[in-house]
């Protein structure tokens, strides 16, 4: 008898647990959903045409082909899965055979314009994978919605073929979100600028006065030469720094564009590097000459016993 008392008490929260579970779903499926809401759900089914969701509801929601992503890539079979947790927008709530028509690409774009203009606000960095080129710029997707990058804000200098960025990844950060004109425009520039400004910087830091390095000729002016030295770094090697060999009327006449030099750091000043080959020059080791040693001939090395006394004086 007591051991059957024991039992049932041990069986008691058990069923207890699953009456609350109980009660919850019937509460879930009974809640009060209007056309407009955003709803979840879980995949239960993909064929060609549409996705099938469990909204546990006591009707079944239904996603239409067109209705769940706006990308020109999408396929509802290869990228879609069942188990797939998905928020939708409620279109109707009978879709003519007791289903209620939802629509993923609503809610996608309702919640991401939400998200853009946090990202907009924050200057959040994220990545775009370029999908087409078009009058202008390029196009890619963030969220399924369409994001457009104008040419003047894929690089920091002039972009000629903008094919070249079809397919290619590349960071971004909004810069126009306006959901009422579903107008999504971000750029590149800003981010590849303060990359590059982080890296001359970090360069400029490393640089010393008294420091050796090497450098590619940029520009010859008359006055001198510039010299890159990597991260958008350029330092100037005036002409009267050039060389020691001779006097020059243009650095055109040591040097040229393109070329690799050898430069030492004589200046840094307000982050404007001045350079100097001449130093260079000047601190070479000269070559050591040679000291001339004259070997003696045979015959000097031969004498006999009279030649060595003979400034021998005796006593």
């Amino acid at each position: 008898m007591a051991d059957e008392l024991n039992k049932e008490n041990e069986a008691a929260p058990a069923a207890a647990e699953t009456m609350d579970d109980f009660k919850n779903e019937l509460d879930e499926s009974m809640r009060e959903l209007k056309v407009g809401d955003i709803v979840e759900g879980t995949v239960t089914g993909v064929s060609d045409s549409e996705v099938t969701i469990d909204l546990q509801y006591y009707a079944e929601g239904i996603i239409r082909a067109l209705d769940y992503s706006a990308d020109p890539k999408f396929s509802i079979v290869n990228d879609v899965h069942t188990g797939d947790k998905v928020s939708a927008t409620i279109l109707r709530m009978d879709d003519g055979h007791g289903n209620i028509l939802l629509s993923r690409r609503d809610a996608t774009e309702k919640l991401s314009w939400k998200k853009f203009k946090e990202m907009l606000e924050n200057k959040t960095e994220t990545e775009l994978t370029v999908a087409e080129t078009v009058k202008g710029g390029v196009v890619g997707y963030l969220d399924g919605v369409r994001a457009f990058v104008p040419a003047s804000q894929l690089s920091l200098t002039y972009v000629e073929d903008l094919e070249s960025f079809r397919g290619k990844t590349i960071p971004v950060r909004v810069i126009t979100a306006d959901d009422k004109d579903n107008r999504l425009v971000c750029g590149s520039r800003d981010l590849l600028k303060e990359k590059r400004d982080a890296e001359r910087a970090e360069t400029i830091s490393n640089l010393k006065v008294g420091l050796v390095t090497e450098g590619t000729v940029q520009s010859l002016q008359a006055y001198g030469a510039f010299v890159s030295l990597g991260n958008g770094v350029d330092g100037l090697v005036h002409i009267s720094q050039i060389t020691n060999g001779k006097r020059l009327k243009h650095p055109k006449e040591a040097l040229e564009v393109g070329q690799t030099v050898k430069v030492k750091v004589i200046g840094i000043k307000d982050d404007r590097i001045s350079l100097s080959m001449k130093a260079l020059e000047e601190e070479a080791p000269k070559p050591v000459e040679e000291e001339k040693v004259r070997i003696p001939k045979s015959e000097d090395l031969t004498t006999n016993l009279g030649s060595l006394l003979k400034n021998l004086k005796l006593n």
